[in-house]
């Protein structure tokens, strides 16, 4: 756990960041960056049983997405010890943990980057519909899915990069190599879970997404709109893919999060936070 990221603020506000999937606590690193030099404290934790080290990509046992979303709310709870406002965010399937600990009460505010609600985006594999297969054990414990170009990256330099580090160690700061088929059926789970519990998340939401996103389509962004309580602040990018705290727009990124997380009222909780409904990055 030495790998997560830990930054003391000095506004009494917290923001507690999630990691994708097979992912780590660096592909939040440039926006963790940003938002502890505006006075935020950011928290960055390397959940294990969903998470893959960087420094030791062995790959441990997939856990349960109960014990995930368990170890983010342990998270959440130490951050509210100490701070006034506790926002929780993330990137992809970490935005759905995000989610998730909205519904229960235990965010102020949502910032979900990303939000992968369908993997239904343009550079899919077509081996991904085979997935309910190998849903079925023991073929979950046995398959896997190696990730390919442009692996949520339109940065060709940068997608150059974690390509050889994939290559030399199977895993990078846009995460491993290799997808666990019993790691997508939990995500998956998640999924289903969040859908069912859109009307419990009351709380400010913002959500940053690209128009080209080649794992999940804007159909995730609209099945948000449409399912949550209140209607959520949307930013869409169009110079960026799945990976956006990483690619081309990543300081858009980082300025459209502090846009959202200044507009927000210190200790503010379920109440409209001061930014527009929709917005466009150019």
């Amino acid at each position: 756990m030495s790998e997560s990221i830990y930054r003391e603020g000095r506004n009494g506000r917290a923001v507690l960041l999630l990691h994708g999937l097979c992912g780590n606590p660096l592909e939040m690193q440039p926006l963790a960056h940003r938002l502890h030099q505006a006075g935020y404290t950011v928290s960055v934790p390397l959940i294990s049983g969903y998470g893959v080290s960087a420094r030791a990509p062995q790959r441990g046992e997939v856990q349960p997405y109960r014990t995930w979303l368990e170890q983010a709310a342990a998270q959440a709870a130490q951050l509210r010890e100490s701070h006034a406002q506790v926002v929780v965010g993330g990137l992809c399937i970490g935005a759905n943990l995000s989610a998730a600990l909205g519904a229960r009460g235990q965010a102020d505010a949502l910032l979900l980057i990303s939000p992968t609600l369908f993997f239904d985006g343009w550079a899919v594999s077509p081996w991904r519909r085979l997935l309910p297969l190998a849903y079925v054990w023991p073929l979950s414990r046995l398959l896997t899915f190696r990730e390919h170009a442009p692996f949520g990256l339109k940065d060709e330099r940068l997608r150059a990069w974690i390509e050889t580090a994939m290559r030399r160690s199977a895993v990078s700061a846009a995460g491993a190599a290799t997808l666990p088929a019993a790691g997508l059926r939990e995500a998956q789970r998640l999924i289903d879970h969040v859908k069912r519990s859109l009307k419990g998340i009351t709380v400010p939401t913002q959500i940053l997404h690209a128009v080209d996103d080649d794992v999940t389509s804007p159909r995730s962004v609209h099945l948000l709109e449409a399912g949550l309580p209140r209607r959520p602040g949307v930013t869409w990018f169009h110079d960026s893919y799945h990976m956006l705290t990483l690619d081309r727009e990543r300081e858009q990124v980082a300025q459209a999060s502090l846009r959202f997380l200044n507009g927000l009222a210190p200790g503010e909780h379920g109440t409209a936070p001061s930014v527009m409904p929709l917005a466009v990055a150019a």
